[in-house]
């Protein structure tokens, strides 16, 4: 079968959850932007993909626009590892993380979608096959950055189903009343988003351990300061995550073998797709790590993630944003009732797209 067309969509949608919306370096965010990658074929079978957006949005849809689509139009496609593995071969001079990595991820994505679609599979399927038909999947809460929101909505989110929650927040006054209101039985996470500078970072995380935290997630600035990590790892006694900017295997097994982490995140819309995930999500393996697959998404990433998890990891949970977007072309693929993900039967990524919505939303 032959590629006639990659083409790379951005949409935007309103969404709302409870608060002020968080700032961005440009603003408010006001939206959640998904990148949508499709692929068609000559044996009119369309893959979905999704490559990272959100700030690298612009960036990532050029990379697939002028480096990556042309390299995949007009050729033959028969498995995905090795044609990934050309694509990989012929683009590693430009790095192996950021936008073009990202554009190699939404490509992957969407070629497992084909070539579940050809075998009549699910992809978890063409990865082993799944060990479960639903997964458990926690509340990732956004920034509210005020003490009473953040009880109301965790709160809300235990209401739901969720038995575990991930804050947003940056300060101490801000995940106490998450985990007054939490109790001691509920799993309580805080991911800083790179909140902080190395002394900082220690300092928050003794004042942090003492409400119990299941992990402490990317509590470092810069992101790679992965022996500050391990230091917080020793000298505090605080569980570790991180992996989400992590661009490929070597790299994790870097930073593993540094001591930095207790769980693995990577991202797979981040780190180059399934392929790329599964080889990092096996350094990890090795070296008797925990992975939580990163996916704070809304499209193709977010469905290829629940594959990976149920296929590759029986006791991983899912990540999902706790908010309600204004519409969703994934329709229920992408709900999470008494917090609970489904595992997709249908082949391919076995979601239906809606491209009426798609259209809507829209932006580039």
């Amino acid at each position: 079968m032959k590629i006639t067309r990659v083409e790379p969509i951005l949409i935007a949608m309103p969404y709302e959850h409870g608060g002020p919306k968080p700032m961005r370096p440009s603003g408010p965010w006001t939206h959640m932007e998904t990148l949508f990658v499709r692929i068609d074929t000559d044996a009119g079978i369309t893959g979905w993909g999704e490559a990272f957006g959100f700030a690298a949005s612009a960036l990532t849809r050029e990379a697939i626009l002028r480096v990556v689509a042309p390299l995949c139009i007009g050729r033959e496609f028969t498995d995905v590892p090795s044609f990934m593995a050309d694509l990989q071969r012929k683009l590693h001079a430009m790095g192996r993380h950021g936008p073009v990595s990202f554009a190699l991820a939404g490509i992957d994505i969407a070629l497992w979608d084909i070539a579940g679609k050809a075998q009549n599979a699910p992809i978890h399927r063409l990865l082993g096959g799944a060990t479960r038909d639903r997964i458990r999947t926690y509340a990732s809460l956004l920034r509210y950055g005020k003490p009473d929101l953040v009880a109301r909505y965790t709160e809300e989110a235990i209401g739901r189903g969720y038995t575990a929650i991930k804050l947003h927040e940056h300060l101490v006054e801000t995940v106490a009343p998450a985990r007054k209101a939490a109790g001691p039985d509920i799993a309580l996470m805080v991911d800083t988003n790179c909140a902080w500078p190395p002394g900082e970072a220690l300092e928050m995380a003794r004042k942090l351990k003492v409400f119990d935290l299941a992990w402490l997630e990317e509590p470092v600035d810069p992101v790679d300061d992965y022996d500050t990590m391990a230091r917080i790892r020793r000298e505090t006694g605080v569980t570790v995550a991180a992996g989400e900017n992590i661009g490929h295997a070597a790299e994790a097994r870097f930073a593993i073998e540094l001591g930095a982490l207790d769980i693995f995140q990577p991202s797979v819309t981040k780190i180059g797709g399934i392929i790329a995930m599964g080889k990092a999500i096996d350094v990890a393996k090795e070296h008797g790590l925990r992975v939580m697959p990163q996916s704070p998404y809304f499209g193709p990433g977010l469905i290829a993630t629940l594959h990976v998890i149920a296929a590759r990891l029986p006791d991983a949970m899912c990540e999902r944003f706790y908010c309600e977007l204004e519409a969703t072309p994934l329709g229920e693929a992408i709900t999470a009732q008494d917090g609970h993900m489904k595992v997709p039967r249908g082949p391919g990524l076995g979601i239906d797209v809606d491209e009426a919505i798609i259209a809507r939303y829209r932006v580039a």
